[in-house]
């Protein structure tokens, strides 16, 4: 399995940027697939998660609201759709996947996941 994220950038405070994970030989069967970030001097945090099975999504209190997570199937890529972002969101962004972990429990969790991709920057200026 591969995760491979795409469309970080910079931003203005209050834009808005689209985040992409195709998940190369993920089988969406089970488990979840989720997006974690991790700002300069933070813990890496869980922030939006969505089942594979399902339509079951999870979202952190700090982006619920402003963050929606969408998945593709055919495509095999799962979305993370950020608007009015701030600077706040500034971050490194990771996409990670479970094959047994529900879709809570991944965001949830960040240590022992199966999956993770090498991150992208996300910076938004104020």
């Amino acid at each position: 399995v591969q995760l491979v994220e795409s469309g970080g950038g910079l931003v203005q405070a209050g834009g808005s940027l689209r985040l992409s994970c195709v998940a190369s030989g993920f089988t969406f069967d089970d488990g979840a697939i989720g997006w974690f970030r991790q700002a300069p001097g933070k813990e890496r945090e869980g922030i939006s998660c969505i089942s594979s099975g399902d339509d079951a999504t999870y979202y952190a209190g700090s982006v619920s609201g402003r963050f929606t997570i969408s998945k593709d199937l055919a495509k095999k890529t799962v979305y993370l759709q950020m608007d009015n972002l701030k600077p706040e969101d500034t971050a490194v962004y990771y996409c990670a996947a479970d094959d047994v972990l529900m879709v809570k429990n991944l965001c949830r969790t960040l240590s022992g996941l199966d999956y993770w991709g090498k991150g992208i920057q996300v910076t938004v200026s104020s």
